[in-house]
């Protein structure tokens, strides 16, 4: 493959359809009124989201005070700061674009608003870059991107439900803005280089060189009236955790997450320069793995080069620090996190080889798989001395990822097993009852958890919530719109867990009569199968009343949906969405023929755009 920045954007601009290009699909809904009784799957889909409901307000009247501030100790650090807060309310948005009621949806913006306000008043007294406030205008003074996109996880997504909100293109063409080199006021990035200058970096701007142990741990503190969710047993160990931490000068693929917010002001629609720094960003980064033998390095330079030390820097790929607790050293690589980003520029390129790209970067590290105890071993980690970090099997990391994108029988193998996987080749019918009900599980034990829960807000940190946040999105994401949950956890064995993704998916659905994204009432969907040209869907009306909805290829409009057929039928769309209406106790099961990727992202809805 062959990456050219200013060429690629160019013929970027040609092979993506622009939203004013096209012409709205033509036709009234189609109607269906075959009688289908509803499935066992539907009625757990309308069940979750009903529970996920209920559990998510009860959390936030315990969690959340009337100022619509997390109740915790709120103080400054990698381990239990702003980025924890603010994930709080992980995947309430989504599944408000899913179809849960509108107050899970208002409680995450309340939510967003006042954790800006309880950090922008929260300061450090000893770390000097929090001593005005955590927050500066409205985003972290400065963290690494591993921190950062954790804490934008609900911000993120908040354009599939609320796209004319202008406190939200205001914010995210702000926050994109930091990184673009537009704001002068911040100098994280080196537009001419197409370089983050540290790690480390913010509104107030990137480090300027090598940070210490106090920058990353916070302000010393009592440690003992709270749980320290990373295993530490005092402060002296959240200060050793980082004591080889201080590496952060020049760019790390980590800074590749704020992409998505260049991706998402450009889907906003805050202009075509927020796409074209996403992609001359992204394709520096493509075109640096290419020139160190197909391994995407963990340093650059100010330059914009890659050296001899390719490897090194913090969260990099000779990245083993000690582990206070133990004296052990632990891998923590974290460049196989930042493919989440190759995604975003197939959305605004809608060029395959960047995740091919990942493929091939797979190829180049299996290659170097020896013996190891007798079994065949791949690497995960280099230094000065090579490759080392071995484990048993071929190097698979986010293997389910790249075919997901790419859909070709290259990387079916690579893919793995789950079952997700084998019901969507035709091996695992229970799959979608099986996963819905172990989400209703999920959601019924963290609402026993929060409601047996007696600590006070002070005996509690800013991670404390996250293992009692109720909200169980990854069935629903899955079944309905036959999309990816890469999210804290994951749901793939090969996927690192991480926060700040966009939701990638088949299938998006808005209530045509409320004019609000998510399926309407009563509606449910299971996506069957998934192909690199055709998607098949059932939907069904498991309620009394009527509803119109309006089906979408993809979460950002960006797939092409040709046609669409059923038993008795078939009817050309060749646009971005189709509409349905489906009588009461109705449904039917839809083979749509798909080009994936062929229109530019947009996060309008429907009826607010062209096509």
């Amino acid at each position: 493959m062959t990456f050219s920045r200013r060429t690629f954007l160019a013929a970027g601009g040609a092979i993506l359809a622009a939203p004013a290009a096209l012409a709205r699909p033509a036709g009234r809904p189609i109607r269906i009124a075959t009688p289908m009784p509803a499935p066992r799957w539907a009625t757990l889909q309308r069940r979750l989201l009903a529970a996920n409901a209920a559990a998510c307000e009860a959390f936030y009247a315990k969690y959340v005070d009337a100022n619509d501030a997390l109740k915790i100790f709120a103080r400054w650090g990698a381990n239990d700061g702003p980025d924890d807060a603010a994930e709080a309310t992980n995947d309430w948005v989504t599944l408000h674009a899913l179809g849960a009621p509108d107050k899970m949806l208002a409680l995450a913006q309340r939510f967003w608003d006042g954790h800006i306000r309880q950090y922008t008043a929260a300061r450090t007294i000893d770390v000097a870059i929090a001593r005005q406030g955590m927050y500066y205008r409205e985003f972290p003074v400065r963290m690494d991107w591993q921190h950062n996109a954790e804490g934008l996880t609900s911000f993120n997504v908040m354009g599939m439900s609320a796209p004319r909100d202008r406190k939200l293109l205001d914010r995210t063409r702000r926050f994109a803005d930091f990184y673009t080199g537009r704001d002068t006021s911040v100098a994280n990035y080196d537009p001419k280089h197409c370089v983050m200058r540290s790690l480390m970096n913010g509104s107030r701007g990137p480090a300027p060189g090598p940070v210490t142990a106090l920058d990353w741990a916070g302000d010393p503190f009592d440690a003992a009236p709270f749980h320290l969710e990373h295993g530490e047993d005092d402060y002296g160990q959240f200060l050793a955790h980082y004591a080889e931490y201080g590496d952060v000068v020049g760019d790390n693929p980590l800074n590749l997450q704020a992409t998505t917010l260049g991706l998402n002001a450009y889907a906003l629609g805050a202009g075509d320069r927020f796409r074209t720094w996403a992609l001359d960003y992204l394709t520096a980064w493509a075109e640096r793995a290419r020139a160190n033998g197909g391994i995407l390095p963990s340093r650059v330079g100010a330059d914009g080069r890659v050296g001899a030390d390719w490897w090194q820097g913090v969260y990099g790929w000779g990245f083993s620090p000690v582990v206070p607790q133990t004296g052990e050293r632990e891998n923590r690589n974290r460049v196989p996190r930042s493919i989440t980003t190759f995604f975003n520029a197939l959305l605004l390129s809608g060029d395959r080889d960047y995740l091919r790209l990942w493929r091939e970067m797979n190829m180049r590290i299996n290659e170097e798989s020896k013996l190891v105890d007798g079994v065949m071993s791949a690497p995960t980690m280099h230094n000065a001395d090579g490759w080392y970090g071995w484990k048993p099997g071929p190097y698979r990391t986010n293997g389910f990822e790249i075919w997901y994108a790419t859909q070709e029988a290259a990387d079916r193998e690579a893919a793995g097993s789950h079952p997700w996987i084998d019901f969507l080749e035709g091996r695992n019918a229970g799959y979608p009852e099986h996963a819905l009900q172990a989400d209703l599980d999920h959601v019924a034990k963290r609402a026993t958890v929060a409601e047996a829960d007696k600590t006070t807000p002070g005996e509690r940190l800013a991670d404390w919530t996250l293992a009692i946040n109720p909200a169980a999105a990854r069935a629903l994401i899955q079944t309905m719109t036959g999309g990816l949950h890469i999210a804290r956890p994951p749901w793939s064995p090969t996927t690192a867990p991480q926060g700040g993704v966009p939701l990638h998916c088949r299938l998006r659905y808005f209530d045509a009569d409320r004019r609000r994204a998510g399926v309407p009432e009563d509606i449910a969907a299971l996506v069957h199968s998934l192909g690199d040209t055709q998607t098949e869907v059932t939907l069904v009306n498991t309620g009394t009343t009527a509803r119109n909805l309006i089906v979408q290829g993809g979460a950002y409009a960006e797939h092409r949906i040709d046609t669409i057929a059923w038993e008795g039928g078939k009817q050309h769309v060749g646009g971005r969405h189709f509409a349905l209406r489906l009588e009461p106790g109705c449904g039917m099961r839809f083979k749509l023929a798909m080009a994936r990727y062929a229109n530019r992202p947009t996060l309008a809805f429907p009826w607010d755009r062209q096509g």
